[in-house]
């Protein structure tokens, strides 16, 4: 290839292999569709996914190729998607509006395709999913700055609905606006929130003095960003995205280390992998005996199981001041080293999901 056009006439002849190539893979998709409608088995599988992304990464560099794990997942993730839908097109719930963190964290596993419902709260995300209105939910469970998400636990307590996968995001804040130059913009839309995490931009930037309104959401700044041509947004990528409001600068946050756990939420049960993460609550009988807590964590050490998390929460049974214990470990509930723990701790255990360890 010596010219820009051989080039430009090679990438057109790879596209359509590409393309054919998709097709043939989407045929196959419908039959598992089919397959699955018969027996019921689950759509979404966190596990079958890592299982190729981490078999084409291994293959891309043992031929030397140029895509990196990073992009290998971006791609297929959305192909993921795709397939998803194609086998059986599902809804998902997720902690509204549209263009939240959350928003943008739902559309990275569920791909643009995917019949989205935007929620005010975490109590509706749950309801819409014990009431069948949604299979899939997306909610924050925890926070890298402000710990974790109460209301998230606290549903999951008597919910039946159970976390199938998570999935770690760096919050990223955006500045946009439909200004050519930055002196033509008059006021700055954001949450509260948002205005504290970009006080070092702000300032950098000339912007201490100008106005700075706060609004419901980053996704409603984007809104009125887009709106009004002297006016400047602090919001998510995909609100900025979503509202049409050109992105001047990424990346704006005084911290760069922030990120939110989420987690998906649905009503079935994981198979097992290699790389598993299981949650549960626990509420020991004995609670108030001095070293009930360290006796219980114990016998996960005797049969090496390594813990990822724990954390306690106000009981909220009328009990006074009674504690539950929601607690992260390795290893699948179906593992039979797990299950001689919770044998010996019936009735205080609830089994919250056990999925794929996501990569924080």
């Amino acid at each position: 290839m010596k010219t820009l056009d051989d080039c430009r006439v090679a990438i057109d002849s790879i596209d359509d292999e590409i393309l054919e190539l998709l097709n043939k893979r989407m045929k196959v998709v419908h039959r598992v569709g089919e397959i699955k409608s018969d027996s019921g088995g689950a759509i979404y599988r966190p596990e079958r996914e890592k299982a190729i992304v981490k078999r084409l990464s291994k293959r891309s560099k043992n031929v030397e190729g140029l895509l990196n794990d990073k992009a290998i997942e971006a791609i297929f993730l959305e192909i993921f998607a795709v397939s998803r839908n194609l086998e059986l097109p599902e809804r998902i719930a997720y902690l509204g509006p549209e263009g939240s963190f959350t928003h943008q964290a739902a559309e990275s596993r569920f791909g643009a395709m995917s019949d989205y419902l935007s929620l005010r709260s975490i109590h509706s995300v749950f309801k819409t999913l014990e009431s069948k209105r949604a299979k899939f939910g997306v909610v924050p469970i925890e926070n890298s700055r402000d710990g974790i998400v109460g209301e998230t636990l606290d549903l999951l307590a008597k919910s039946s609905v159970k976390i199938v996968a998570e999935l770690y995001m760096p919050i990223h804040m955006s500045f946009a606006t439909k200004a050519k130059k930055l002196e033509n913009i008059t006021k700055i839309y954001s949450k509260d929130k948002g205005f504290g995490q970009c006080r070092d931009f702000l300032a950098e930037h000339g912007f201490v003095n100008i106005e700075q309104i706060p609004v419901e959401s980053t996704a409603k700044a984007a809104i009125l960003a887009s709106e009004d041509e002297n006016a400047a947004a602090i919001c998510s990528h995909i609100a900025a995205k979503l509202y049409g409001v050109p992105t001047m600068f990424e990346n704006i946050e005084d911290n760069h280390d922030s990120a939110t756990r989420f987690v998906i939420l649905s009503d079935f049960k994981n198979g097992r992998s290699e790389h598993d993460k299981t949650s549960i609550l626990v509420k020991l009988h004995d609670a108030k005996e001095s070293g009930s807590l360290v006796h219980f964590l114990q016998d996960f050490d005797a049969q090496n199981i390594n813990l990822s998390k724990i954390e306690s929460r106000p009981s909220k049974d009328g009990s006074g001041f009674g504690y539950w214990f929601y607690i992260d470990f390795f290893g699948h509930i179906d593992e039979e080293k797990i299950q001689k723990v919770l044998a010996k701790h019936d009735g205080e255990v609830t089994w919250l999901g056990s999925y794929v360890k996501g990569e924080d």
